[in-house]
């Protein structure tokens, strides 16, 4: 399948849909603001090295695990291309695009299911991120002055 024919609007959704699609709209409706929030960034690592695209967030080098072929040598069977998104990721990417935010995720930039109870407070490891909250199994981290350098 060509990635390259798809629109914003259908990326957004299919990572959505990958990403959380099992965590109910509030968690998927974090992991959407946490992908624009990586579009709008004015500073940073994403601000240098996706410029606003919101393709180029997207398809960063190990940023998110369903958009890649393999993980550790194995065939990923989750990826944004393996399953199409249904209304609701769609409706999910269209709020999103518009310019809509969950507020309690503020300027989150990252997240991740450490698939266990407690969420690290820092993440990525590096300490740009420090926890902001919990919504469902993913925890979002907000940067922290130390991103501004990467």
């Amino acid at each position: 399948m060509n990635l390259l024919a798809y629109s914003n609007r259908e990326l957004l959704a299919r990572i959505i849909k990958c990403e959380a699609g099992g965590e109910g709209e509030k968690g998927m409706k974090a992991v959407a603001t946490v992908v624009m929030n990586r579009v709008h960034v004015s500073y940073g690592e994403y601000q240098r090295v996706c410029q606003g695209d919101l393709r180029k967030v997207i398809y960063q080098k190990g940023q998110f695990d369903c958009v890649r072929g393999t993980i550790r040598g194995v065939a990923n069977p989750q990826t944004i291309w393996a399953t199409p998104p249904e209304q609701i990721h769609y409706d999910i990417a269209d709020w999103a695009l518009a310019g809509n935010k969950l507020w309690n995720i503020g300027e989150s930039l990252w997240y991740f299911n450490p698939f266990r109870p407690i969420c690290p407070n820092t993440f990525p490891y590096n300490g740009t991120g420090r926890l902001n909250s919990r919504i469902v199994e993913h925890c979002f981290y907000d940067p922290t002055e130390l991103y501004s350098q990467t």
